[in-house]
């Protein structure tokens, strides 16, 4: 046998080469012909589901003569807490020779869903190994999962709208963290979203957060929204700020839709090294900051009108100073207004007594957005009325740990967070 490390390395090496003219279809055999070097005897593959409510098997090792299951549900099962908490637990009881572990996929902090390894070593023994193999299957399957027509009708339960088929490709990954920040989003009702959009780009120290609620209920709703997000995108990448983005997607709106169609709207952008956050709002509801486990501040501003309406009134650019672990929540109106029939809306203070309370118990940011969700739909029957988005970015702190700090932002440049409008008041 290997001495150890050298068959984990072995293992890495065999699997990356062979990745790059791999389609994903192989990865499950080819994973587990090169987790022999490193002792595994065997590697399944399980992703999430589009809305993070089922763990499915990706085909292609024959998993299912060994009487595994194909579909794990998220609650109540082993496997759903490894997903949720993201350690490694036991898949089978201790006992044999071989043990059997549920490892989480990730990609960043972004869950991709969990490897199930089967090892002769114990948990001291294989763990790094295991980790590093699942990082690296993430990022294959993060590399092809954007040409892979296999895995997206894996990870969904049943048919997609147009509409929502246009935005779920236009979209950012719902979980991004880099040491500064951490961000997550999510979308419902996830097969038949419209007009919601969301975005966020970081751009040297500065990050910015988007929320779009076009107008409708249909594919044109859907067609708004991307019009929204690629014109915000558009002026951002030409160097615009908060005032001139905002008015290049009114802009872009007047020349299509001729004052028919319009898009509300928060626009932001945090200093990470302040923790100075700005923003604009264009006829939407107010951001909410979540600080110190235990209480809200609802960010007034005064609104300017939806972009695409051109009724003048004027953008004005505030400002809110963080403290770090302050979590900045930006939603659209299907989240606070989601009734069951006949009952009460899901309402705003229910809304952020739930943030606060998950956010004191030290959830990951990505699980507390995904418990948020299920707990809307559960008070709505499972069935929404409109979009329900919520974007939600915690500002860690102004420091990079060198192990956090990417290579790209080795020459980050100390540029000031851009002005907006000459004279513009704050908070």
């Amino acid at each position: 046998m290997e001495r150890n490390g050298e068959g984990g390395r072995r293992m890495l090496a065999e699997l990356l080469e062979a990745s790059h003219l791999m389609p994903i279809e192989l990865l499950p055999a080819k994973a587990n012909e090169c987790a022999r070097a490193a002792s595994f005897h065997q590697v399944l593959i399980y992703v999430a589901d589009l809305q993070r409510k089922l763990l499915r098997l990706v085909p292609g090792y024959d998993a299912a003569e060994q009487g595994h299951d194909t579909e794990l549900h998220v609650e109540g099962t082993v496997a759903g807490r490894a997903y949720q908490y993201g350690h490694v637990l036991p898949a089978a009881p201790p006992g044999g020779d071989v043990s059997e572990w549920w490892v989480p996929l990730l990609d960043g902090t972004e869950r991709i869903g969990l490897l199930r390894v089967s090892t002769e070593h114990n948990l001291a023994g294989a763990r790094a190994d295991m980790e590093a193999l699942a990082a690296l299957i993430s990022l294959i399957i993060v590399s092809k999962r954007g040409t892979s027509d296999a895995l997206a009708r894996l990870v969904r339960t049943r048919p997609m709208s147009v509409a929502a088929e246009m935005q779920w490709n236009l979209l950012p990954p719902r979980t991004y963290a880099d040491g500064r920040v951490a961000i997550s989003a999510s979308m419902e009702p996830a097969y038949d979203i419209s007009g919601d959009v969301f975005e966020y780009a970081v751009d040297g120290p500065l990050v910015h957060l988007t929320i779009f609620d076009a107008m409708g209920h249909d594919a044109a709703a859907g067609l708004s929204g991307a019009l929204a997000l690629g014109a915000c995108r558009n002026a951002r990448r030409q160097g615009a700020g908060l005032v001139e983005k905002a008015d290049a997607v009114e802009a872009a709106f007047l020349e299509q839709y001729d004052h028919r169609r319009y898009v509300t709207g928060v626009l932001a952008t945090i200093d990470t090294r302040t923790g100075v956050l700005q923003w604009v709002n264009r006829g939407h509801h107010p951001p909410i900051v979540i600080r110190d486990n235990r209480w809200t501040s609802h960010l007034a501003c005064p609104p300017g009108h939806p972009m695409g309406t051109d009724l003048g009134l004027r953008t004005l650019v505030c400002e809110e100073h963080l403290q770090p672990g302050d979590r900045i929540v930006l939603y659209t109106d299907g989240i606070t207004e989601a009734r069951r029939s006949g009952g009460r809306e899901f309402g705003l203070a229910r809304f952020t007594d739930f943030l606060i309370r998950h956010h004191a118990d030290g959830l990951p940011v990505p699980e507390t957005l995904r418990r948020l969700v299920q707990a809307v739909l559960e008070y709505h029957d499972g069935r929404l009325q409109d979009d329900a988005t919520v974007l939600l970015c915690e500002w860690i702190g102004p420091r990079l740990e060198p192990a956090d700090t990417a290579a790209g932002l080795a020459g980050v440049s100390s540029t000031p967070l851009p002005t907006t409008a000459a004279g513009a008041p704050s908070r």
